[in-house]
């Protein structure tokens, strides 16, 4: 078999493993996928906590599949397969052999963000194509200098800032990287670098001009989530907690690489190795030690001057690299006596993360006696407060306020799909009209035992008591307890707009 087709069968059947076991097992989505479904049926340039396209793409697949949410798995996986051909193809590009792609790509799948995390459909793991294929433009803009590498450059970078603003790490490094060494900084003489720049700001006019509108909104909701430092060794101890994670996202690597040495390659390594290096063509040391690395040396600095904890996730995308620095510096498969126990180990390692997934949706509930998001049962709880409110009022349900658990789902499942009033606030639900909210009415939902709603809720309807409530059991066959739902219904031209 040659190494592309291997690493189309291996590279392949992980993705569609990663995909097909959610949607036959999750009885529902995971959170962030919930919460992507409730902010894409506005349609808007920004929400609440991140810019718009993780919750664009959600809705595309909403509309692909009849109204089903397991486009989120897919696109999961297909994220995933765009980063394993970008890798490949920069692989090759920095003169590694077939096999050696294959192995930059066997060893970068079984890094954790690549495993466990991949069916929650997020940002972070829109990022990892994002920044593969940035990395691998980029690497193409230089060789060439063709204005077209460019221009697809400055659109992705567009399109990664649409995704995360964290793209920005990567558009430093490349800036930085241009600035540093002179046979990037050439470019610089040329129009390419400076039509990447004018593409990636054209296309961010319409979500710049949306976050003046609503008053840099996801900047505040992110400045309000930040974990500032609560003393001096916070600067010390955040950076090492954020490096340690990081490492530990490694370890799937590091057993594949130590079982293909075993111990007779353990005692050689340094030997075949050097003889294994000597043997490679050096290209593209530099770039690929810059990308690697820059990124996270840039947020380990950044934290420990600032002192702010850095959320583990945000290394999704950083390590796209890491297989093939992997591969380029410890020479392998070179170096490696056992390479067959080392795909051995790559393949049990997916087993094993595959396997936790469908534990997860199948069998913890018997042993888990603790509410769980994965068999929240969001479908039904939709069904039943839409027709409470249609024989209440005699209209559909067009508003749901609530948390965002609690009420994402009714957007999701209920007939209609109504709209999300985020918390019963404007502020943070810039799409609402509180003119229609007005004339149509509002269900504001709460889960646990309470007769009264949140206090966000009572700013708006002093003494305020639910209108009803229903117990719900979790779709699974197992001991998780049961869920307390309850509503008010706010009928039309009761709905509250200002604090009393």
């Amino acid at each position: 078999m040659t190494a592309s087709r291997a690493a189309l069968w291996y590279g392949g059947l992980v993705c569609l493993l990663f995909a097909l076991i959610p949607t036959l097992t999750f009885p529902n989505p995971p959170l962030d996928v919930v919460e992507g479904f409730a902010w894409g049926r506005e349609l808007q340039l920004g929400y609440t906590k991140h810019p718009p396209m993780q919750a664009w793409l959600l809705e595309l697949s909403y509309h692909l599949t009849g109204g089903h949410y397991f486009g989120g798995y897919w696109l999961s996986a297909l994220c995933a397969a765009l980063g394993y051909l970008m890798i490949w193809t920069l692989s090759k590009r920095l003169g590694l052999s077939g096999w050696q792609a294959f192995w930059a790509i066997a060893l970068t799948s079984v890094t954790f963000y690549f495993t466990l995390p991949l069916p929650e459909f997020n940002p972070n793991i829109l990022q990892i194509p994002v920044w593969a294929g940035m990395i691998l433009l980029f690497h193409r803009a230089l060789e060439k200098g063709h204005w077209l590498d460019w221009v697809a450059l400055g659109a992705l970078a567009a399109f990664g800032l649409y995704t995360k603003y964290f793209v920005l790490l990567l558009i430093g490094a490349i800036g930085l990287y241009t600035l540093v060494f002179g046979d990037a900084r050439r470019h610089l003489a040329s129009a390419g670098p400076w039509l990447a720049a004018l593409v990636c700001a054209a296309l961010l006019v319409p979500h710049i001009l949306w976050l003046l509108d609503t008053d840099l909104l996801t900047f505040r909701y992110a400045a309000s989530r930040s974990n500032p430092p609560e003393s001096f060794l916070d600067h010390i101890l955040n950076p090492l907690s954020f490096l340690a994670a990081q490492i530990g996202n490694h370890a799937g690597p590091f057993l594949v690489v130590l079982a293909g040495l075993g111990w007779t390659g353990v005692k050689t390594f340094r030997t075949t190795r050097r003889q294994s290096v000597q043997s490679l063509a050096a290209h593209g040391d530099r770039f690929l030690l810059w990308f690697a690395f820059v990124p996270l040396v840039v947020v380990l600095v950044s934290s420990a001057v600032s002192g702010n904890e850095f959320e583990h996730m945000w290394g999704t995308p950083m390590f796209v690299l890491s297989g093939i620095a992997a591969v380029r510096f410890l020479a392998l498969p070179g170096s490696l006596p056992f390479p067959r126990r080392a795909l051995a180990a790559a393949i049990a390692i997916q087993a094993i993360f595959l396997g936790v997934i469908f534990g997860q949706a199948v069998l913890e509930p018997y042993w888990k006696q603790k509410q769980t998001r994965m068999h929240y049962p969001g479908k039904a709880v939709a069904a039943e407060l839409a027709a409470i409110w249609k024989s209440e009022t005699g209209s559909d349900l067009a508003y749901v306020a609530g948390d965002m658990w609690s009420a994402a789902h009714i957007t999701l499942y209920a007939p209609g799909r109504p709209s999300m009033f985020y918390l019963h606030d404007r502020d943070v639900s810039p799409w609402i009209d509180v003119a229609d909210v007005q004339a149509r009415g509002l269900m504001v939902v709460w889960r646990g035992d309470r007769q009264q709603p949140p206090s966000e809720f009572l700013r708006l309807y002093p003494g305020a008591v639910r209108d009803g409530h229903k117990v719900f059991a979790y779709q699974t066959p197992g001991e998780i307890p049961d869920v307390t739902i309850n509503w008010l219904i706010i009928p039309p031209g009761d709905v509250a707009t200002e604090p009393e």
